[in-house]
């Protein structure tokens, strides 16, 4: 195969593995046989709830080039076509094969991590650098054990440039995976309260995020948030791992990169900034103030990278939201359009106020109503309850009509929240459809936002089913 991903030599060096049958050369590389494409290497690794090696058959059948298959199970697997390579254990294989695609790689690598804004960063990332050179990021939000090294093991040889993601639910699980990526630049977008419930304070959220820096290069750049209480602490953790340099920004004079002026309109931004000393005018392609933020921060480290900002600013202009994080739908109806703001994929306190934020400024029909529908906001810990109905003040203050809630916690918002403004209550997500399906009317705007958890996703389907996704 001239353009293998991985040949079978390769494959074989980099894992200690022994062939079986006839594996082939592979193009692409999988854990999960319903996604299997021709010419992929297939990774049987047990899981949680499944074990890999039940679905080698399937795989291979499918078109895999070969499995990558532990010891104690190869015996028991039947070979319809393809072959095995077998190592003493598969997802030690698969971070085997993971440091050899670093250490084979030529480009500059990237890691990303933040308590938000991980995802929408490196989409954003992707967007910029592919002006430069080929780049090389996850196609999701891979960002745990399996998605990282999966993500380095995709990387093509040649990548000019490697994004990845790092996110982390406790203490110590994002340093072995930025030992593994090795990045030339790391950086920290925000600290806010995620993941509470676990690690028990702001102050240790801060400290496992500073963990992207353990892997960082000799030399290597960090890029933080300038604007935040725990900068300090970001700056010296980066410093003690070997930073060459610490680049900020944000709002705050003296950030690296720093906010100037910024236009914040429906469905773009026009930002004046200061990058490194220099003056730079660029447009945003996506709404949102958090976004401005993240697109210094972005700048910063293209800045580190000796990149033409003229032509990053250009590329920013095309910047779109993902599936669940901000993705805006406009729904034709009879009367004026219903606008939908997709944010159903994850929610916490910054992430929700954020959210709330470009809600208020979505245009509106002559009688539409900006109407928030938001599902529990999960892992905040013991003070979850006051989290949640502390969210009234930006309800209120940013002129939202209406208020559409499910879960629990989300209870203690309903509780606070005046009359005129409320809408339906319901103790799951389900509960709402019936009360969304009879009141969204034409000219409306409408977020839609919770945890994961909180299955808010549906509700997003379920509306454009109804009326139709333009």
């Amino acid at each position: 195969m001239a353009d293998a991903l991985w040949t079978v030599d390769e494959l074989v060096a980099a894992t200690n593995g022994a062939p079986r049958e006839s594996p082939g050369d592979v193009s692409g590389i999988s854990i999960d046989s319903r996604t299997v494409e021709p010419g992929d290497l297939f990774i049987a690794i047990k899981g949680d709830r499944f074990d890999g090696h039940a679905f080698v058959d399937a795989a291979l059948e499918a078109g895999a080039a070969a499995a990558l298959v532990s010891t104690d199970q190869a015996d028991g697997l039947s070979v319809p076509k393809g072959g095995l390579i077998v190592v003493s254990d598969s997802y030690e294989g698969l971070y085997d094969l993971a440091r050899a695609a670093r250490a084979r790689a030529s480009g500059r690598m990237l890691a990303i991590t933040g308590s938000v804004g991980k995802t929408s960063t490196k989409e954003t990332f992707r967007l910029v650098l592919s002006k430069f050179g080929k780049t090389h990021a996850p196609v999701k939000s891979f960002n745990n054990h399996w998605g990282v090294p999966l993500t380095l093991c995709r990387m093509p040889r040649d990548a000019a440039f490697g994004v990845f993601e790092i996110g982390m639910n406790n203490a110590n699980e994002i340093t072995p995976l930025s030992r593994l990526v090795q990045p030339h630049v790391a950086m920290i977008t925000t600290v806010a309260p995620v993941h509470l419930e676990n690690l028990g304070s702001l102050d240790a959220i801060a400290a496992a995020k500073a963990e992207i820096f353990d892997g960082l290069a000799p030399g290597g750049t960090a890029v933080v948030h300038g604007d935040i209480g725990h900068t300090p602490f970001l700056k010296e953790r980066a410093l003690a791992a070997g930073a060459g340099q610490v680049l900020t920004f944000g709002h705050r004079a003296g950030n690296d990169a720093e906010l100037m002026q910024v236009a914040l309109l429906a469905d773009c931004s026009s930002v004046d900034a200061k990058i490194l000393g220099h003056q730079l005018t660029y447009k945003v392609g996506a709404p949102g103030e958090h976004l401005v933020i993240n697109s210094l921060g972005v700048l910063a480290v293209c800045a580190s990278l000796e990149l033409d900002l003229a032509k990053v600013g250009i590329a920013l202009a095309n910047m779109e939201q993902p599936d669940g994080r901000g993705r805006r739908h406009t729904i034709d109806t009879p009367g004026d359009p219903i606008t939908l703001l997709d944010e159903s994929y994850n929610a916490n306190p910054t992430s929700v106020k954020a959210g709330l934020g470009v809600l208020s400024r979505l245009p509106v029909g002559a009688r539409g109503r900006r109407i928030a529908v938001l599902g529990d906001m999960l892992e905040l810990g013991d003070e979850a309850a006051a989290m949640h109905g502390a969210l009234v003040q930006d309800l209120t203050a940013l002129g939202i009509d209406k208020l559409y809630a499910c879960g629990p916690l989300m209870r203690a918002l309903w509780r606070v929240t005046p009359m005129e403004m409320r809408g339906a209550y319901a103790e799951n997500s389900d509960g709402l459809r019936d009360a969304l399906t009879t009141d969204l009317a034409p000219g409306d705007a409408v977020m839609i936002k919770g945890s994961l958890g909180s299955k808010m996703g549906p509700l997003v389907e379920m509306i454009l089913q109804r009326y139709g996704n333009h």
